[in-house]
């Protein structure tokens, strides 16, 4: 690999499994406010990378690699079984009775489905598209993390075409209630 070759989609989205995978083990030893603050990062970094996968890469893997269509949609089933849990344990929240066990399922799932588009999408992709393709991929992806939703929205599809159209205004929302959220935090201690 020469210093000169630029990353491409498969290697920023295997840093975001390990985002992720780094993040599920903190939470699992956290408690408290930081035990909070790691569930709304997690939360966050994968809202956005699952909207962002179901923008770019899926509809690409769908036509490009061999048994696009089944791969895709074994993908896309994860994800909105994924969708529909987290959305239930942030309904749930960290200090539920039931939270800890409940997260530790979906993690196991979650890492599960990494392991499955690491191993079957993510090579396929790499096999059937160029360098240049693949590193144009990785800005299309960070140009979709940066409108996607910062939490799941399990009615809201998991079609390239349901996260442009419902994406950019959940996300504003989402943003929207995050500086809330942040600014009531910040100001707590004022009161």
């Amino acid at each position: 690999m020469t210093a000169t070759k630029q990353r491409d989609v498969v290697d920023l989205l295997v840093d975001q499994h390990n985002q992720i995978k780094t993040l599920f083990g903190q939470l699992g030893r956290a408690q408290g406010a930081e035990k909070r603050e790691l569930f709304e990062s997690l939360v966050r970094l994968l809202a956005v990378h699952e909207s962002a996968e179901e923008i770019v890469v899926h509809p690409s893997a769908r036509k490009k690699i061999d048994r696009g269509q089944q791969v895709v949609d074994q993908r896309l089933q994860e994800e909105d079984q994924a969708k529909r849990e987290l959305a239930e344990l942030y309904d749930m929240g960290v200090d539920h009775p039931n939270f800890d066990a409940r997260m530790a399922k979906f993690a196991d799932a979650v890492m599960q489905h990494a392991s499955h588009e690491e191993n079957e999408e993510f090579p396929s992709l790499r096999r059937s598209m160029s360098e240049a393709q693949l590193a144009r991929m990785a800005g299309a992806v960070r140009a979709a993390e940066a409108t996607a939703p910062t939490r799941p929205h399990p009615h809201s599809g998991e079609s390239a075409s349901a996260n442009l159209l419902a994406g950019p205004p959940l996300a504003v929302f989402d943003r929207v209630r995050d500086a809330v959220r942040d600014w009531r935090e910040s100001h707590a201690d004022r009161d």
